[in-house]
């Protein structure tokens, strides 16, 4: 670096700008809170919708299972606690 061009350090200092630049868009995208939305709404229908558009049973029925399961819970505790 000591023999270096200045023509040369500041094309290098350009090119570590437009890095640093596109890290920044990049985090910025990654950090949107509609991204973040859409990222979270894709990944939750991707669990429970195939590639096709169906529904993944082996995914929703436990689901709804445990759901019920919790509410059954709850209303039976309370009617305990009364």
């Amino acid at each position: 670096m000591a023999n270096a061009r200045p023509d040369d350090l500041i094309d290098e200092i350009e090119e570590i700008r437009e890095r640093l630049a596109g890290t920044v868009d990049a985090l910025i995208d990654r950090t949107n809170p509609k991204n973040v939305a859409r990222r979270a709404v894709a990944n939750l229908k991707g669990r429970f919708i195939d590639e096709t558009g169906s529904p993944k049973l082996d995914t929703i029925v436990p689901v709804v299972g445990g759901t019920i399961a919790v509410v059954v819970g709850i209303v039976v505790v309370r009617r305990l606690l009364r």
